[in-house]
């Protein structure tokens, strides 16, 4: 395992998607990956009319940051238009849901900070992931 006092350079393609509440979601710097202690964050695609089901983080303040797309973020039942340029705060415990509203692939850089006491505790589903088998990403990292 990396330290965080380390510069580590993580590649996209070194990281499994996860692909649980929808899209291609890749955790590339973690506290797994890079031994990072504040938080963690990676990259969101998605298709065409995909989404990630609506959950929220009762411990982390979200940061999105919108690449490429035409996306439509709903935050507690209000939806905001975000696309190319724009940058996001998701509030703790900010029920959101995001869905790709465009004709062309999205892409989102994100980061969640800080980190929950466990990793089991930074989400909360409030609607049914869209594979229910599936894993939560591995941020990893005892706290």
């Amino acid at each position: 395992m990396t330290t965080a006092a380390n510069p580590t350079k993580i590649n996209l393609d070194e990281v499994a998607a996860n692909r649980k509440r929808g899209g291609d979601i890749r955790i590339t710097l973690s506290p797994r990956t890079v031994g990072c202690t504040s938080g963690f964050g990676g990259t969101l695609r998605l298709a065409p009319g995909e989404y990630v089901t609506e959950h929220l983080h009762p411990y982390s303040e979200e940061f999105l940051h919108v690449v490429s797309g035409d996306l439509e973020i709903t935050l507690d039942d209000d939806p905001v238009r975000i696309g190319p340029g724009d940058s996001l705060l998701v509030p703790i415990g900010v029920r959101h849901r995001l869905v790709n509203a465009g004709q062309e692939p999205a892409q989102v850089v994100f980061h969640l900070s800080p980190l929950a006491p466990r990793p089991e505790l930074g989400h909360v589903d409030t609607e049914a992931p869209l594979d229910r088998s599936g894993a939560n990403p591995d941020v990893g990292g005892a706290r």
